[in-house]
């Protein structure tokens, strides 16, 4: 379970460091609008459907449609390269793969979270305050990291052969740590931490993304045969 946890979290993070902000320019409300209302919208028509269609229980069906919204990086992006739709669709959905993966993983652990406590106000104020810590912890500590693995590229503390496999122990650690902090903040951590560094300026990460691409080949390769092995 540890290696396919660091796999994802590598997966996302290579597929982070491609999402620049200049790629969607005009189109940020599609995505916007696709990981919050799409994502809404998504979970209520699966969880209904799961419910009325296959007579699940509702709160496993609520589970389930939590599940089924992610798409992820590790189905979309092979499926991109291989159907090669325009540039201004493929950043569209290039961008909603990778952001709603840790999102998807979050909602589903506080669903989890949800059942698990009960019914009534307080297993509800929980949840939502279990949602708040992750959102604040992964977003600060993966812009710290962020910002300091950018200084530390950009001003060349790191001689280049040291570059990735130091690139990858910071995804391991940061990864790491977040969840110690907050169970199920690593994935966004890792997320924060790759987009960041992908819009700052004057970053070197072209030599990072070839090695971290072909990384997350392997991993993907491995992942599905390992994940069907459990």
């Amino acid at each position: 379970f540890p290696f396919v946890s660091l796999s994802v979290a590598v997966i996302l993070f290579e597929g982070s460091l491609t999402l620049k902000f200049s790629e969607i320019s005009g189109l940020q409300s599609v995505v916007r609008r696709m990981v919050t209302s799409g994502l809404l919208v998504t979970w209520a028509v699966i969880t209904l459907s799961t419910y009325h269609l296959l007579d699940f229980p509702f709160e496993l069906a609520l589970l389930f449609g939590a599940l089924a919204v992610v798409t992820g990086p590790t189905v979309l992006v092979p499926m991109l390269r291989t159907v090669r739709p325009n540039a201004r669709i493929a950043n569209i959905l290039r961008w909603e793969g990778i952001v709603i993966d840790p999102i998807g993983a979050v909602l589903a652990v506080l669903v989890i979270e949800l059942i698990v406590s009960g019914q009534g106000g307080a297993a509800l104020g929980n949840t939502l305050a279990s949602f708040a810590k992750i959102l604040v912890v992964g977003a600060v500590i993966g812009v710290v990291a962020g910002y300091l693995l950018g200084l530390a590229l950009r001003n060349h503390w790191l001689p280049a052969y040291l570059q990735n496999i130091a690139v990858l122990a910071t995804v391991f650690a940061v990864f790491a740590l977040s969840n110690e902090v907050e169970s199920e903040a690593g994935l966004l951590t890792v997320t924060v931490m790759g987009l960041w560094l992908a819009n700052m300026r004057k970053v070197p990460i072209e030599g990072i993304l070839d090695f971290k691409e072909s990384l997350s080949v392997v991993l993907i390769s491995a992942l599905f045969i390992v994940l069907a092995a459990r």
